[in-house]
């Protein structure tokens, strides 16, 4: 079996964000980058069905020169290569038939994506790859298992989990519980001295037009004061409550 494992570079959570040029591009200075934590799930899960069933793994990104440490902690994970689309991440359209591309050329069986990346949260791209590629399609999808070409899936659903059946071709949209946060793995020094030698292959752009672009960022409100109220002043606790906070 053949796994493509989709990686978003995305800031890491603790990053204090900014913008620039008038609110139009992201300040990238001081930010740490990371794997996005849905693709990191995936990542391991793929792991499992190299260790287990013998399947090659490769993992794939669109951007620039700037994201290739976060493949190369991917390839120091496990993975058996690389893959950089030459050309930035700025829209979910353009980004889906980029790697959309990079399946169809790669024979691949299973195709692991995050649901959705923590920066943008579009929840679009997994979607949009197997409508492009042919391929069934499992969003939130919490387990997996593959045997032969015959796939049992557990997806999120509203008020609960649905286990459907499919075959592969497959696109899934990952996320926590495909593995548990205990599972995911640190990349050891033997991996890193590994990844250096593991190849990384830059691919040209397919030039995919963008649908959308941004106009303006925009920082949430800051959090206003707190109020503390003695435990045993009730009165003073509704009267903000109706007054102040208006929620009664």
């Amino acid at each position: 079996m053949k796994i493509l494992v989709c990686i978003s570079h995305v800031p890491d959570t603790t990053s204090k964000i900014n913008f620039t040029d008038n609110d139009t591009q992201f300040d990238t200075n001081g930010v740490q980058f990371v794997i996005n934590p849905n693709d990191e799930f995936g990542l391991t899960r793929a792991m499992w069905f190299k260790e287990k069933q013998g399947a090659s793994v490769d993992v794939v990104t669109v951007g620039g020169a700037e994201v290739e440490p976060t493949l190369r902690k991917a390839l120091a994970i496990g993975a058996d290569q690389a893959i950089r689309v030459d050309t930035p991440a700025v829209d979910g359209y353009a980004v889906a038939k980029e790697l959309a591309d990079v399946v169809k050329n790669g024979g691949y069986d299973l195709v692991i994506a995050g649901r959705e990346s923590i920066d943008y949260n579009g929840g679009m791209v997994p979607g949009m790859v197997a409508a492009m590629t042919g391929s069934s399609f499992v969003n939130t999808c919490i387990a997996l298992e593959i045997e032969g070409s015959s796939v049992t899936a557990t997806r999120e659903i509203d008020g609960g989990k649905e286990t459907v059946t499919t075959s592969l071709p497959l696109v899934i949209g990952g996320q926590k519980g495909l593995v548990e946060e205990s599972d995911l793995r640190i990349p050891n020094m033997r991996g890193i001295m590994m990844a250096r030698k593991k190849p990384l292959d830059v691919k040209a752009s397919i030039d995919a037009s963008s649908e959308t672009s941004t106009v303006s960022f925009e920082k949430p409100a800051p959090k206003g004061a707190v109020t503390l109220v003695e435990a045993d002043n009730l009165d003073r606790l509704v009267d903000l409550l109706h007054n102040e906070a208006k929620v009664i």
